[in-house]
């Protein structure tokens, strides 16, 4: 298989989860609104948009600008896991429009696929059986992952050189997908090529720059691969 202006064989798909296969970006943007209501905090309700893919660095200044202590700032965050969860098991979780079709037509044409996320093993594996496909994936590398291998976060290449040493594949022949700037940049940072699938934000000039194609949904994608 390949894809458009392409000579490369591709041998291997790595995915991004949060945003990308599904639209689990919008619930956490809807859980962060509801839980800063319910403690009272100041913080705006467009504030998730910008923390869309975020690096760790951006998460700590956000924390230290809107809250008043650590004990604050994990109950929050632990409302935000609670109410995503919940909302989760009550099916508002959905694949985006496109992803089930290109995990079928990746499947069928014997082409290994794995996740490369910055979730939690808990979360991802939720999602996936919630949404009937985690056994289209090899394996999950996570931010658990990231843990246990003394690795650098997204936007590091570090997790995806991971990512195709696990699955076995050249990184010349392996494709990602993402939907931010952030993990499209560590893809890149990997040399591996990367189609980005925006949700919430719009790819920037520079993903313009770097990216092997940016489509509107995986319809689009389809229409990529030959």
């Amino acid at each position: 298989m390949r894809i458009e202006n392409s000579t490369d064989e591709i041998n291997g798909v790595l995915f991004d989860m949060d945003g990308l296969l599904v639209n689990s970006e919008e619930l956490y943007w809807q859980a962060n609104i509801q839980a800063s209501h319910e403690a009272n905090l100041s913080t705006p309700d467009d504030m998730y948009l910008k923390l869309v893919g975020s690096t760790n660095n951006d998460m700590q200044n956000f924390y230290n600008e809107y809250f008043e202590s650590n004990a604050q700032r994990d109950q929050f965050i632990k409302r935000t896991d609670e109410l995503v969860w919940q909302w989760t098991d009550q099916g508002k979780l959905k694949l985006r429009p496109g992803v089930q079709e290109t995990l079928d037509f990746l499947y069928e044409r014997d082409i290994p696929m794995a996740i490369v996320t910055s979730n939690t093993e808990n979360v991802v594996e939720h999602n996936l059986w919630v949404t009937g496909t985690r056994n289209y994936f090899q394996f999950h590398l996570n931010y658990d992952d990231v843990l246990k291998n003394y690795v650098r976060p997204k936007p590091a290449p570090d997790i995806y050189l991971l990512a195709a040493k696990k699955i076995g594949v050249a990184k010349t022949n392996l494709l990602a997908f993402e939907d931010s700037s952030p993990g499209l940049q560590s893809a890149v940072n990997a040399g591996i090529k990367c189609m980005m699938v925006p949700e919430l934000i719009p790819a920037s000039k520079k993903d313009h720059e770097i990216a092997t194609c940016i489509c509107k949904d995986f319809f689009a994608v389809l229409k990529q691969f030959r």
